[in-house]
C-alpha cells in the first residue's frame, strides 16, 4: 500500500495548482483564441446538435449525433451519480461551482479537441476513420517532439483505463449489496456484454449507445429532478451554498468532516474534468469515426456533450444531493459513495436502491463499453491492431476485479494521477494547435454559400415560406 499511498498523495498535489494551471489557464487561452465561441455561438450550436439530434445517418455511416453520443457514453458514467456526491461529501458546496466553471472553460476546450480530432484523422487497416491526440500530436505538432507527445499520451491513457475501469464498475457493483446480489457476479455480467459489444467495434457501439445513453440519462434526470421537487423549500439555501462556500472555507457539522476553498476547488476540478473529460482527449476517438461535411460541425457536438454531462446532469445530481441533506447526514463523510442511494431512498424508500442501483448499472456500462474503444485504439497506435484485440482483455479483467468491493475513493485518487499523465500532452497540443482550429472557424462560419452561411441562408427561406 506505500505506492498506492504515494501516487494518492501526488495526485492530490498534481490535481492543485499544476491541473488548475494547464485545465483552467489552458482552457481560458483557447477559448480567447476561438473567441469564446461556447458562449457567443451556443444559440446557434443548439440548433446544430439539440435540434437534430435524430437526423439518421447512411447506411454504413456514423452520424455526428452517434459519435457524440458515444462520447457522451463515456462521460456519463458512475461520476455524475457517485463522484458528485463524493466531490461534495470532501469539498462541500462549493465544489459545484467549481465544477460549473471547469464546464464553461471545458466545453471551449472540447471544441478545439474534437476539431483537432476531425482535422487530423486517418484511415485504419480495416478502413475506418480513427483520430485523437496521438494523431494530432504526432502529424500536427510534428517533429520528434509530436511523436513524443503521441506516444506519452498513447500510453498513459492505455494504462489509465485501467483501473478507471475498475472505479465505474466498482462504483456499479456497490450498489447492488443492498439488493442482495454478488459484486462480483455482477461485475463478471458487465464484462461479458462490454466485451460482446466491443467485438462488433465502433458501429455496434454507436448502435447501442444510441439508444442506452438517451435512455438512461432521461430516467435518471427524472428521478433526481422529483428529490428537488419534494424538497424545493431547500433549493434556495442549497443554491446559495454552492456559491458561498466556493469562496469561503464550510466548517464541520452532522456528518460533514469540514472544506477549505483548497479542497472545494480541487475536488471540484476534478470531478468536473473527470465527468465531461474537457482536456483529457478522449473525446476526439469517437467524433472522428463520424461523417461530417466540416471539423467545425462536429466540434459543436463537444459542447453539446459538456452542457448534457455537467451543467445538466451533473447539476442534477448535486442540487439532489444538497437539498435532501444527505451530504451532511452522520456518518456522510465514511461512506460518500452512497450518498445518491442514500437521497433517492429517503424519497423512493426501497425502491430508491433498486432505481440508483439501475441507473449506475446502465451508466457504468455505456462508459465501460465506450472506454474499452478508446484503451484498444491507444494499443493498437503504439503495437498494432491485432495486440489491441488482446489487450480488450485486460479491461473485461479490470471490470471483474472492479467488482471485488475495492475502496471507491481510493480508486478516484489513483485514477487522477494517471489522468494528470495525460491532460498535459494533450494540453499542449490543443494550446499550440488552436491557432490552426480557428482558422477552420473562420472558414466555416465566413464561406459564402457554404456551411454556416448556407445554414443561415436556409433558415431565412424556410421562414419566408411559412
Amino acid at each position: 500500500m506505500g505506492i498506492v499511498n504515494l501516487l494518492v498523495t501526488f495526485a492530490n498535489w498534481l490535481w492543485g495548482l499544476p491541473v488548475l494551471l494547464i485545465i483552467i489557464g489552458g482552457g481560458l487561452y483557447v477559448t480567447i483564441r476561438i473567441g469564446f465561441v461556447q458562449v457567443t455561438r451556443f444559440g446557434y450550436i443548439a440548433s446544430q446538435t439539440f435540434g437534430k439530434m435524430f437526423q439518421k445517418a447512411k447506411k454504413g455511416e456514423i452520424s455526428p449525433f452517434s459519435a457524440a453520443v458515444a462520447a457522451l457514453a463515456s462521460t456519463i458514467g458512475a461520476s455524475n451519480i457517485v463522484g458528485v456526491p463524493v466531490a461534495i461529501a470532501i469539498g462541500g458546496p462549493g465544489a459545484v461551482f467549481w465544477m460549473w466553471i471547469i464546464a464553461v472553460i471545458g466545453a471551449g476546450t472540447k471544441f478545439v479537441e474534437v476539431s483537432l480530432g476531425v482535422m487530423y484523422r486517418e484511415k485504419n487497416e480495416e478502413d475506418q476513420w480513427v483520430g485523437g491526440p496521438y494523431y494530432y500530436c504526432k502529424k500536427g505538432l510534428g517533429g520528434k517532439i509530436g511523436a513524443f507527445l503521441g506516444i506519452f499520451y498513447a500510453f498513459f491513457l492505455m494504462i489509465e483505463l485501467v483501473p478507471s475501469i475498475a472505479t465505474q464498475a466498482a462504483s456499479a457493483t456497490s450498489q447492488v449489496v443492498s439488493l442482495g446480489l454478488n459484486q462480483t457476479v455482477v461485475g463478471v455480467v458487465i464484462a461479458i456484454i462490454v466485451g460482446i459489444v466491443c467485438i462488433g467495434g465502433i458501429t455496434r457501439i454507436a448502435k447501442v449507445t444510441d439508444i442506452l445513453v438517451p435512455f438512461m440519462a432521461s430516467l435518471y434526470l427524472l428521478g433526481a429532478l422529483i428529490i428537488i421537487i419534494m424538497h424545493i423549500g431547500n433549493l434556495p439555501e442549497a443554491i446559495g451554498s454552492i456559491f458561498q462556500y466556493a469562496f469561503a472555507p464550510r466548517s464541520a457539522f452532522g456528518g460533514f468532516a469540514g472544506s477549505t476553498i483548497a479542497l472545494a476547488l480541487r475536488w471540484g476540478a476534478a470531478r468536473g474534468v473527470y465527468s465531461n473529460e474537457a482536456g483529457l482527449g478522449t473525446a476526439p476517438m469517437a467524433h472522428s469515426t463520424a461523417t461530417t461535411d466540416h471539423p467545425i460541425r462536429q466540434a459543436m457536438w463537444g459542447v453539446f456533450e459538456v452542457t448534457v454531462d455537467t451543467l445538466i446532469v451533473c447539476t442534477f445530481t448535486a442540487l439532489a444531493i444538497l437539498t435532501s441533506g444527505v451530504w451532511s447526514a452522520p456518518g456522510a463523510s465514511e461512506n460518500t459513495g452512497a450518498l445518491a442511494q442514500d437521497a433517492f431512498t429517503g424519497v423512493f424508500g426501497p425502491a430508491g436502491n433498486v432505481f440508483v442501483a439501475v441507473c449506475v448499472s446502465l451508466f457504468v456500462l455505456s462508459t465501460i463499453i465506450v472506454v474499452v474503444f478508446y484503451g484498444e485504439k491507444q494499443a493498437e497506435f503504439l503495437f498494432g491492431l491485432k495486440f489491441s484485440k488482446i489487450w480488450r482483455w485486460v479491461y473485461l479483467v479490470a471490470t471483474v476485479v472492479g467488482g471485488l468491493g475495492i475502496n471507491i475513493t481510493t480508486l478516484y485518487s489513483l485514477t487522477d494521477f494517471f489522468l494528470g499523465m495525460i491532460i498535459f500532452p494533450n494540453m499542449i497540443a490543443v494550446i499550440v494547435l488552436a491557432p490552426k482550429v480557428k482558422e477552420k472557424m473562420d472558414e466555416f462560419f465566413n464561406t459564402p454559400g457554404q456551411y454556416y452561411l448556407a445554414d443561415k441562408e436556409a433558415k431565412k427561406n424556410k421562414a419566408v415560406t411559412k
